[in-house]
């Protein structure tokens, strides 16, 4: 029996349908896409390589980075995430997040690098913002993580679209710092309600 040509015609569809699936580029660009939001930010995958430049925020090598906090001008924010308690514990059961440490003098705004930023989260950034640059939108701030870390990538291009107007953003972070030689020191993360306590 001959294949009519409909279903020649349906096979040859399908065979084409099925290479541009298998297509590496293709399945590349789909999950490319699904690591932004609409508005640009990286919603996973947050440690891997990061571009040379964040949207509204001056790039900083580390010695450019320690010039300026030789300076002392400048905000310095650290926004690695806050460590999670370990799902699974018992009830009751003491734990104590691992230490911190950052670059000397800085303020911990932790989860501000995430993709989405809850109601509470947004609002917590916005007043510390405020608090920090005493409601002065030129004045300087540095944002770190580590290396290859898309949570600073994210609050930079976030605060410069708040209108902060000097903003940067310092890619290698503490990894960067430790690898040059600069020291370290315990960082304690700004408490949610910081802005009510002050």
């Amino acid at each position: 029996m001959r294949p009519r040509p409909w279903q020649f015609a349906f096979a040859l569809i399908c065979i084409q349908l099925a290479l541009v699936e298998a297509d590496p580029a293709r399945a590349a660009d789909r999950q490319t896409t699904a690591l932004f939001d609409d508005q640009g930010y990286r919603l996973d995958d947050f440690l891997a390589p990061v571009p040379a430049t964040a949207p509204g925020a001056i790039t900083l090598t580390t010695p450019e980075a320690r010039a300026m906090h030789q300076a002392g001008d400048a905000i310095f924010i650290d926004v690695r995430p806050a460590p999670a308690r370990p799902s699974g514990l018992p009830a009751g059961t003491l734990w104590l997040p691992p230490a911190r440490q950052s670059i000397p003098g800085a303020v911990w705004l932790p989860n501000i690098g995430f993709g989405r930023l809850s109601d509470q989260l947004d609002a917590y950034l916005r007043s510390a913002l405020e608090r920090l640059t005493t409601s002065d939108p030129s004045h300087p701030m540095v944002l770190y993580c580590r290396a290859d870390c898309w949570m600073s990538w994210n609050a930079a291009k976030r605060i410069a679209a708040l209108g902060y107007t000097a903003v940067y953003w310092y890619p290698n972070g503490t990894t960067g710092w430790s690898r040059a030689g600069l020291r370290l020191e315990p960082i304690q993360p700004e408490p949610l309600d910081s802005s009510r306590a002050r």
